[in-house]
């Protein structure tokens, strides 16, 4: 039997099926469109296996809740269309096998945690750094879901002192989301983070962002690993100055002894998220 991921993001659907293994025996991607035809498109990619389960990796906000009554529900999502989207009920309805969703930062982290940079230690981190700022938690092969899922992108920082934009977030304004975005580089300088790669100054700020929420989610979760992925983080330069601004914040406050090894680059080549789907169906179907 086979199992079968989505990677439901905001932009983009990933559909995988493959082997209990890990395997992917065959992908698929397509635009995110309005729910029925997005879904459509799900489900003529999956109709020609046998699967045993789905694993759904979904953009969010997403209630996650299991005594909420819009369990499995996209809720207060920009994208209108998909405002109280009940994707776990259509994803039922059209296969009638177990589904099980978890969001894409969560998803990421399993994958890793499993076949990537985390697959040595009990505990790990996703952080994603793009078009938003999320992160998510796996410890002893178990993702992290509270009343609802974590919006560790929307902590608040103290500002850097040669900063004073607003920041780009519709609800904080300048929370680590808001101030560390790729929107958020855009708007502060008038041009993308790829063209601003020779600029010192502007990844000395990005890196301070970023190791400043690395140190809060240190001393709150103490994960073992820390891995960073996402567009922005492309820009390779970004990790030593983390890890010096971030053991800078720390002051030996708590032991991290290897900190090229704490906080690290993905290892799964941007399949992080299908991956990690499909693992939620393994480990749960």
């Amino acid at each position: 039997m086979l199992i079968g991921g989505i990677e439901a993001g905001g932009t983009k659907f990933v559909c995988a099926v493959g082997e209990k293994s890990g395997e992917i025996i065959a992908k698929t991607s397509f635009p995110t469109e309005e729910p029925g035809q997005t879904f459509d498109h799900v489900k003529d990619f999956f109709q020609d296996y046998d699967l045993e389960a789905i694993g759904i990796a979904s953009f969010g906000p997403v209630d996650l809740d299991k005594s909420s009554k819009t369990y499995g529900t996209i809720l207060n999502t920009p994208k209108m269309k998909w405002k109280n989207y009940d994707v776990l009920s259509r994803l039922k309805a059209d296969f009638h096998i177990p589904v099980y969703i978890d969001t894409d930062v969560n998803a990421a982290a399993l994958a890793e945690y499993q076949f990537g940079a985390g697959k040595d230690v009990n505990s790990c981190m996703y952080i994603t750094v793009g078009t938003g700022i999320g992160a998510g938690f796996v410890h002893n092969d178990k993702t992290y879901i509270g009343k609802s899922h974590p919006e560790m992108g929307h902590i608040l920082l103290r500002q850097h002192e040669d900063d004073d934009f607003a920041g780009v977030c519709p609800y904080h304004g300048n929370c680590l989301e808001g101030l560390a975005s790729g929107p958020a580089i855009e708007k502060r300088y008038g041009k993308k983070g790829v063209e601003l790669a020779d600029v010192k100054n502007v990844w000395e700020i990005e890196a301070d962002y970023l190791a400043q929420a690395i140190m809060n989610y240190t001393l709150v979760l103490s994960p073992e690993r820390v891995i960073l992925g996402g567009g922005v983080m492309k820009q390779q330069q970004l990790y030593p100055l983390i890890r010096k601004r971030f053991s800078e914040l720390l002051n030996d406050y708590v032991s991290v002894r290897d900190l090229d090894a704490y906080i690290t680059a993905p290892d799964l080549a941007d399949e992080q998220g299908v991956k990690g789907a499909m693992e939620l169906g393994k480990m749960k179907g």
